[in-house]
């Protein structure tokens, strides 16, 4: 064993012990956590330790508040002059008869009154409570009227006989409106003789309503009058959920409508006030008549019983009605464009056709054109605020007018569920570059090039063209691929369109769309600030108006009198009192969710009616894609196809918030025996989609692309000659300043035309496949097109084709 001696020579030094470390040991050491002023500190009153105590009294004050919360709710039903509990009753087989269920109902709670056509109220003294009904018949419009002012739905099953196709229809809409509280009850239990067969239907209805509603799980029984009692318990002691889209407004049901004599009286509208306080000054929505101002609010009491001794007295409505609020110098008005306005002269140069340049419009250049840097900086265009009344229909003092201060309401995190980019969208759909490799010069020899036989060119092109059948099918493979004529001029046929290196990033030169925009574009509200201006007039229902609770009469002017020819008596009428601006139009976003059960494709312009809120319109709607943009340009989109989702533009009135849009489709019909005959619907309307409303904005840019294709013709490295993508020299001239892509994400730029049949020398990035297709993309803006109400009934009552009967329900 060796043995070794501790060096002399070696001065071993103590290691250095700081009191504060470095930089990277205090980072190593934090593992991530952020430094605080104290270790471990809680900054929300959440994440705040409490003591027992604390906890208990904290506990103990949320129940307060919700008790308090609970009772401001049913204190609206309770007294001698609350408010009666509205129910709907709908039946949704061919065989029921809301009145028939209304009936029993009553008699459950040993009540007997004449069952009305019209709404009815009845005294339910064995629960100290009044129950307004609506017995409604198989008609689409009754029951999506009546059902947004209900505070109960009740929809009738059949336990002999299936819902048809009308009786889902009216179901799924309802679902999407949305519904206060719901109730379910069954009739012809009692004609099924053995109990085995009774409890598989009622199993199998459990399972069809629970399909909708989930929540569903008790059904009644109306030929059990224990359990038409407990439905009526139910509906008396029950605090309905409500609809969150219509508690930021006022509305009633009409128990009464006076309709005017002539154009200078008043329509008198009879009801319950509920939800915020009906004002004066604001619009209301009269069911599908239309939209008017209020000339007054009065009161409106019910006659009272006295009781004197054995003799009961009855009281007659007073002689002189207690005003209870009129308009004054702050009433809206029922203009829905902005006024007139002499245009200034850089509006005017403005609306000219733009000057016809030497080549295409790229972002915001036209780029080889000999006038262009001589040419004058553009004028922008400012809100005309000069008056108070101009400066009604421009909401906030911004003056910029490009939309990039605009707050996309519930879309700001919607960027994750937009499509991955494609190469056609621009610089964020190319391929990454390849590694470069050692190799002599990439460019090809000087050759000369040889004019191609026309005919032969024309065979080519067709071959080329054949793979093309189906319009729907083309958009779903080929979208927005265009197919140019050999002999049309692409410089004259694509005028409108420019050129985008990226459709989300590169900025959109609104001055050259002004020569074709809508007559009514520069009218329409802006709304630069929409969450703000939305805050700001929900804000303003909540105080004032007369009080939840109070039966009114409500005179409005202006309502024609020829409407008292469509009004029928059995059929609800409702009024919804507007927010501020909510008449004036503007440009409408609808998020549009097309149904997967829909067997067709819809084509962007194609004729829908949707109901948004209390108001139903005929739309020629604009698809695009949503999801947020930094340049706020979105693309046009062709056709939806079913299941996807686009957000549907027209010029309609405003609605804020996010209220609930349904989309309908007329039917057309079709020859029977055939294919389509099977899938089309059999009652004239078909529920294609739901919805939501989003943001209004006029500064979203709507952008049509139209890509034109080429193929390879001769490749040489990274040098390519194209052709079918042009058919003269001219053309390529035109356009040589747009980017070309490939399908496979190869990027390039034109080099020089070739001969005069549109064949062009082009350079990419990497070598391409000789099956790929070379593009280029050309975008326009679209402008929407207005909306208009609708008229008359979404289809006739009670309406389904012959054939079309109840299927009796398999045992």
């Amino acid at each position: 064993m060796s043995h070794s001696h501790r060096p002399t020579t070696k001065v071993t030094h103590k290691p250095f012990k700081s009191k504060h470390a470095s930089k990277g040991a205090l980072r190593d050491a934090a593992k991530g956590r952020l430094p605080g002023d104290e270790k471990g500190q809680r900054k929300t009153p959440h994440q705040q330790v409490l003591s027992k105590f604390d906890r208990r009294n904290q506990a103990k004050q949320r129940q307060i508040a919700k008790r308090k919360e609970r009772l401001e709710e049913a204190s609206l039903f309770v007294g001698r002059d609350g408010a009666p509990r509205v129910v709907a009753v709908v039946p949704l087989c061919q065989d029921g008869d809301a009145a028939i269920a209304i009936k029993q109902l009553n008699e459950s709670v040993d009540i007997e009154a004449e069952v009305e056509e019209t709404p009815f109220r009845v005294a339910v003294d064995r629960f100290k409570q009044k129950v307004q009904y609506i017995p409604l018949k198989r008609d689409l419009n009754a029951v999506l009227d009546a059902t947004r002012v209900a505070d109960f739905v009740v929809v009738m099953l059949s336990a002999d006989v299936e819902v048809d196709e009308l009786g889902e229809l009216m179901l799924r809409s309802l679902e999407s409106q949305g519904l206060s509280t719901l109730f379910t009850v069954v009739y012809g239990v009692d004609k099924i003789d053995q109990a085995k067969h009774k409890q598989s239907t009622l199993g199998s209805l459990r399972s069809y309503i629970t399909h909708f509603h989930p929540e569903q799980e008790k059904l009644y029984q109306l030929e059990n009058r224990q359990e038409c009692a407990n439905l009526m318990r139910s509906l008396c002691n029950t605090t309905p959920k409500g609809v969150r889209w219509r508690e930021d407004r006022s509305w009633m049901l009409a128990e009464d409508v006076k309709f005017a004599s002539s154009g200078l009286d008043s329509t008198v509208i009879t009801g319950v006030v509920r939800g915020r306080g009906l004002k004066a000054n604001r619009l209301v929505q009269l069911g599908d008549f239309g939209t008017f101002q209020v000339e007054k609010i009065t009161s409106a009491p019910l006659p009272k019983k006295l009781k004197r001794g054995e003799m009961a007295v009855e009281e007659t409505e007073t002689e002189t009605e207690e005003t209870l609020d009129t308009p004054d110098e702050d009433q809206d008005d029922l203009a829905d464009l902005a006024p007139d306005a002499p245009m200034e002269e850089d509006e005017m140069e403005a609306d000219e056709p733009p000057e016809i340049k030497k080549g295409v419009l790229l972002d915001d250049h036209h780029y080889f054109s000999d006038d262009y840097y001589e040419a004058a900086e553009a004028k922008t265009r400012v809100p005309r605020g000069t008056s108070n009344y101009q400066a009604a229909w421009y909401l906030g003092d911004d003056v910029s007018d490009s939309g990039s201060d605009m707050e996309d309401y519930e879309m700001q995190d919607d960027e994750s569920g937009e499509d991955e980019a494609r190469p056609e969208d621009g610089l964020e759909g190319a391929a990454p570059r390849e590694p470069t490799e050692g190799a002599p010069s990439e460019y090809a020899k000087s050759e000369k090039f040889i004019q191609p036989d026309e005919e032969e060119d024309a065979a080519g092109l067709a071959a080329y063209r054949a793979r093309k059948t189906d319009e729907v099918e083309d958009d779903k493979e080929f979208p927005d691929e265009i197919e140019l004529h050999p002999g049309v001029l692409a410089r004259e046929r694509l005028q409108r369109y420019r050129g985008l290196k990226s459709l989300r990033t590169s900025e959109w030169v609104e001055s050259e769309d002004r020569a074709y925009e809508p007559e009514e574009w520069r009218k329409l509200l802006q709304i630069p600030d929409y969450q703000a201006s939305r805050s700001r007039s929900t804000r303003e229902a909540l105080v004032g108006g007369v009080a939840p609770g109070t039966r009114v009469h409500v005179y409005l002017k202006g309502v024609p009198a020829s409407f008292e020819k469509s009004y029928l008596p059995g059929r609800p009428v409702t009024l919804f009192s507007l927010l501020r601006h909510e008449q004036k139009k503007t440009a409408v976003n609808y998020l549009f969710n097309l149904s997967a059960d829909y067997h067709k494709s819809i084509k962007a312009k194609e004729e829908l009616i949707v109901q948004c809120g209390p108001r139903r319109f005929t739309i020629n709607p604009v698809f695009s894609q949503p999801g947020n943009t930094p340049n706020n340009v979105h693309k046009f989109s062709r056709y939806l196809h079913p299941g996807q989702s686009a957000v549907a533009t027209f010029m309609g009135p405003v609605t804020w918030g996010a209220v609930p849009v349904l989309f309908f489709k007329r039917s057309v019909p079709v020859p029977e025996g055939s294919e389509e005959a099977e899938k089309e619907s059999t009652v004239g309307l078909t529920l294609i989609g739901t919805g939501t409303a989003l943001p209004s904005s006029t500064s979203r840019v709507i952008a049509k692309r139209a890509i034109l294709t080429g193929h390879p013709y001769h490749i040489h490295k990274k040098i390519v000659t194209i052709r079918y993508m042009f058919f003269n020299r001219e053309d390529v001239e035109w356009f040589k300043a747009l980017p070309l892509w490939t399908k496979r994400g190869r990027t390039g730029f034109m080099k020089e035309p070739l001969g005069t049949h549109g064949y062009f020398k082009a350079t990419f990035d990497a070598r391409i496949n000789p099956q790929d297709s070379v593009g280029v993309s050309l975008y326009k803006r679209v402008f929407p097109r207005n909306a208009v109400p609708v008229e008359g009934d979404l289809l006739e009552p009670g309406v389904v084709s012959q054939g079309q009967e109840g299927e009796v329900m398999m045992e």
